[in-house]
C-alpha cells in the first residue's frame, strides 16, 4: 500500500511535468524508477494510464479520469493534514485529572482553573480522590501526587516541585510540654495520627542524612488530613502535617510548630501519566503550565 501510494505520487508529477524525465527530476529519483512507478500502477489498475510515443506523453481518456480521481484524493489528504496539525495548534478536547483532596483544592486546581480561562475549547474532568487511581484502568490522563512515583514501566513521572511536613500542636498541649524536642522524644508524645488502608503512617524524618522511621503514639488518628488536623487544634496532641495545611492555623496562633532538633521532611510532588509513543499536545500543555505554576502557588499557600 505504502508502494501503491508512492506510485500515484509519481503519476500525478508526471502529468504535472508532461514527461518522465522532468518528472523524474523533480521526485529526486531516476527516468527509469519513475517509468516502473507507472508500470506497476497500469498493471494494479489493469488500464493504460498513457498514450506514448517518442515524442509526446498523452493521458489516455482512463488515465485522465484517474488523475482526476487522484487529484481530489490527494487534496482531501492535505484537507486531513491541515486538521490535524489545527488540532495540534489548539489545545481541545477532553483532559482527565486526578488530584488529591485537600492539596487538590489549594494548590493545583488554581493553576487548573487557569489552563481552562486559556484554552477555552479544552474541557478539563477533574477527579478529587486521595487514593493512587490507576490511570489505565479509570481511564485518567494526568495524575498529581504527593510522594515518591510507583515503579512502574507503564507510568511516566515528572517531578513539579516539593513541600515540607511540620509538627504541631494546640497551644494549650504545648503548655504541658516542650516545643523543642529530639527525635527520640517524639515517640513519646500523644499523636493525632493519619491512616492510610487502615494503618498508621509513620512520620518519615530524615536525620544527618540518614532517614528513620517514628512510630506516632496514636491517642487519636484518622484517614482525613483536614480531620488530623481540627484533632491538633483542639488539643488531641501532635500532628505531622505538610506545610501548606499547617500555615494558616501557625500564622492565627491556633497551633505552634514543634521544633524538631537536626530533623526534617520534604516531600517531592510528582505529576503521572500513562506512557505513549506520542504524548498528546494538551496533556503537555497542561504538564508544563504546572510545573511552571505549581512552585509559586505552594510559595503562596506556605507563606
Amino acid at each position: 500500500m505504502a508502494n501503491f501510494s508512492a506510485d500515484i505520487d509519481v503519476f500525478v508529477e508526471v502529468v504535472g511535468a508532461g514527461n518522465f524525465a522532468r518528472a523524474a527530476e523533480r521526485l529526486h529519483v531516476t527516468r527509469s524508477a519513475a517509468a516502473k512507478a507507472i508500470a506497476r500502477l497500469e498493471s494494479r489498475l489493469k488500464v493504460r494510464l498513457f498514450n506514448r510515443n517518442t515524442r509526446s506523453l498523452n493521458l489516455t481518456e482512463a488515465g485522465a479520469t484517474y488523475y482526476e480521481h487522484c487529484l481530489r484524493a490527494l487534496d482531501e489528504m492535505k484537507s486531513a493534514e491541515q486538521a490535524l496539525e489545527s488540532g495540534k495548534a489548539e489545545i481541545a478536547g477532553r483532559l482527565r485529572v486526578s488530584i488529591p483532596v485537600l492539596f487538590g483544592h489549594l494548590c493545583v486546581m488554581p493553576i487548573l482553573i487557569e489552563l481552562a480561562a486559556q484554552h477555552p475549547q479544552l474541557l478539563l474532568d477533574v477527579m478529587f480522590s486521595d487514593r493512587m487511581v490507576d490511570l489505565l484502568e479509570d481511564g485518567v490522563d494526568l495524575s498529581i501526587r504527593n510522594g515518591n512515583p510507583p515503579d512502574s514501566g507503564d507510568l511516566v513521572a515528572k517531578r513539579l516541585g516539593e513541600h515540607g511536613m511540620v509538627f504541631c500542636a494546640a497551644p494549650k498541649y504545648l503548655r504541658r510540654t516542650s516545643a523543642v524536642f529530639d527525635v527520640a522524644a517524639l515517640e513519646g508524645l500523644d499523636a493525632v495520627a493519619y491512616t492510610r488502608h487502615g494503618q498508621v503512617v509513620d512520620w518519615r524524618l530524615t536525620v544527618e542524612e540518614r532517614s528513620i522511621c517514628v512510630r506516632p503514639k496514636a491517642r487519636m488518628q484518622t484517614d482525613d488530613l483536614q480531620g488530623v488536623m481540627d484533632a491538633a487544634v483542639a488539643g488531641m496532641g501532635v500532628a505531622w502535617l505538610p506545610s501548606w495545611l499547617a500555615r494558616e492555623n501557625l500564622v492565627r496562633g491556633a497551633l505552634w510548630e514543634l521544633k524538631t532538633i537536626g530533623a526534617s521532611a520534604v516531600f517531592p510532588i510528582n505529576a503521572l501519566w500513562p506512557r505513549t509513543q506520542h504524548m498528546p499536545r494538551k496533556l503537555r500543555t497542561a504538564i508544563d503550565l504546572l510545573a511552571e505554576k505549581l512552585p509559586a502557588q505552594l510559595a503562596i499557600v506556605e507563606g
